[in-house]
């Protein structure tokens, strides 16, 4: 190695130890020791660094931890990242980096690496609550781990009994799985600890209405909305509790409140093509899109009817898979799977919108005898399949295994004394996450085989 080198190494230690990565600048500082093991100049930087870093605190000054964190705030991940990484470098043995990391990794998506950060910093300090805590919230969340989220709560609790944030999620946890006595003893500590957190009361106001206890969880929600009045999710939550107490005219008017939500489900009609309930529409062109899943889609689309009795031009922006069975409702009604120039349409609105704006009621939900055909040749295929003289009743089991799925899934072996009804034939339409309790039955159940509903379009079979 050259003595220009030797400059150029040194240099690039320096940068290093700039960017407070003291582990790469030292690992330089050594390579060229390897080579030149006299090099005083070189030996006195790295007793310099080796000093500097014994001298120098365990953790990165305040002053640096809040502007990460308000880099963090501000979604400016990208920078933050590098940042973070840095700072876990120069302070190895800082919990507190960390954490920070991991914070940084669970924004971006990087949970595998955030419980891996985490768990880092409590190995260097066990007793760091924050880290319990982040954990807990990354398996809950993203893990869908209920269960071992509630003990990293919980361990959290134990280093610090006043962490309300711990009992709500503790609470929601329980909620996730079915212990709903327990979720509101746990979020009732959450509102103990903190009576003026909209959230923790949201969150025990969907308890309540899981349990049927629906006045009580107005109640609770309204407390939510009295301390917020702009929250958005808590309006969304309370529509469902209005709805199942058959007031759909007041929760279909909260329903709305979901496109002022954090987290959107769906695209928000632009203003200059919203229909406001009194704008005439005969004759004018109105674009309905989709939301939510293929079922909401089927159980929805009869209010594309109500469109058309007004003398609207129906265009439906549906998945194609959707088209072959969507056709039979309206051979009139545009389907397309893309999207339209502005300047072809009148109006648009999300497709879950059109029971709010039509004003319905209990007595006023579409009910006509059937809106949505099969296919004729479909219908011979499985007549000859489906042979025996039996009362057969199709079934399915489970929803999809994600958070929104919440509630609507049982196992399959529910069914075993309905199979046992005289002359009864149970038809499994299931197809996908729980398939495989099939295997562990020990009742008759009609399978259809792997060419049920395997094409292109969606629920032609079915």
């Amino acid at each position: 190695m050259k003595k220009i080198s030797v400059e150029h190494e040194i240099d690039r230690a320096k940068s290093h130890e700039k960017k407070g990565e003291i582990i790469e600048a030292r690992n330089i500082y050594k390579g060229v020791l390897k080579v030149f093991p006299k090099n005083l100049r070189v030996q006195k930087k790295l007793a310099e660094l080796d000093t500097s870093e014994k001298n120098s605190p365990m953790h990165p000054p305040q002053e640096f931890i809040n502007r990460i964190i308000k880099l963090i705030n501000q979604k400016q991940l990208s920078s933050v990242i590098d940042m973070a990484r840095a700072l876990t470098r120069q302070y190895p043995k800082s919990f507190i980096a960390w954490d920070l990391l991991g914070a940084t990794n669970k924004l971006l998506g990087n949970f595998e690496e955030a419980l891996k950060n985490f768990k880092k910093a409590i190995e260097i300090n066990p007793d760091y609550e924050n880290a319990y805590y982040n954990m807990g919230v990354v398996l809950l969340d993203n893990y869908d781990k209920p269960k071992e989220a509630i003990d990293s709560f919980r361990k959290c609790l134990s280093l610090n009994s006043q962490n309300a944030a711990a009992y709500n999620n503790i609470g929601n946890s329980l909620r996730s799985l079915g212990r709903l006595k327990e979720a509101i003893y746990a979020l009732n500590k959450s509102t103990l600890i903190e009576p003026n957190n909209a959230v923790y009361y949201s969150n025990t106001g969907n308890v309540l209405r899981d349990l049927g206890e629906f006045n009580k969880a107005i109640e609770t929600y309204n407390k939510a909305i009295l301390l917020k009045p702009d929250y958005a999710e808590a309006y969304y939550n309370l529509s469902f509790t209005y709805n199942l107490r058959g007031d759909l005219k007041k929760g279909l008017e909260l329903y709305e409140w979901r496109m002022k939500k954090n987290s959107l489900t769906t695209k928000i009609p632009r203003k200059h093509l919203t229909w406001d309930k009194h704008k005439p529409i005969s004759g004018k062109k109105f674009l309905v899109y989709e939301e939510q899943g293929l079922g909401d889609t089927i159980q929805f689309c009869r209010y594309l009817s109500l469109l058309k009795q007004n003398n609207v031009q129906v265009v439906f922006k549906v998945k194609t898979k959707m088209h072959a069975l969507l056709k039979t409702l309206d051979e009139n009604i545009i389907l397309i799977d893309s999207e339209l120039d502005d300047n072809t349409i009148d109006f648009e609105t999300p497709l879950m919108s059109l029971p709010y704006l039509f004003n319905t009621n209990i007595n006023t939900i579409p009910s006509m005898t059937s809106y949505l055909s099969a296919d004729h040749e479909k219908v011979k295929f499985w007549k000859k399949r489906l042979t025996k003289d039996t009362f057969k009743v199709g079934i399915c089991w489970q929803g999809s295994t994600n958070k929104a799925a919440f509630g609507r899934s049982f196992p399959l072996t529910l069914f075993e004394d309905i199979s046992k009804l005289t002359n009864v034939e149970l038809i499994s339409l299931h197809k996908g996450d729980g398939e495989n309790q099939i295997e562990k039955i020990n009742f008759d159940l009609t399978i259809l085989g792997n060419s049920f509903d395997s094409g292109e379009d969606a629920f032609v079979d079915t």
